[in-house]
């Protein structure tokens, strides 16, 4: 199993591994050769309901946690791939959020991780 990097994509590359962009939106402000080696999965991002819900505050970080891990719950499809790239080597998940510790990054990083310790894994 390969190391799962969370980064911010303003950070820029060169990105390790196979590298994910994992938001429902395109960052603002890069262009789409930047990230020509990148796969965009906007399918695994958060719903736009959850995302306006959690507003990136903090304080309902644990709860987003919760409903953001029930929705990958149900989206078994959109996350094998993610899985499937994990078990082969290095996998980078890339977000634009500011908050480099509460975001959907994060979560997903600590959903694959589980995914891929479980008995399944």
């Amino acid at each position: 199993m390969g190391d799962i990097i969370v980064k911010r994509v303003y950070d820029g590359g060169p990105f390790e591994g196979t590298a994910f962009l994992v938001d429902g939106m395109w960052p603002r402000g890069v262009r789409k050769d930047e990230l020509e080696r990148v796969r965009w999965v906007r399918d695994i991002a958060p719903s736009a309901e959850l995302r306006r819900w959690f507003g990136h505050r903090p304080e309902r970080f644990a709860e987003f946690r919760r409903r953001y891990r029930e929705e990958l719950d149900g989206e078994a499809d959109t996350v094998q791939p993610l899985l499937e790239a994990a078990r082969a080597g290095k996998v980078t998940l890339l977000y634009a959020a500011r908050d480099t510790e509460h975001n959907n990054a994060v979560v997903l990083r600590e959903y694959l991780r589980d995914r891929l310790a479980g008995p399944d894994g």
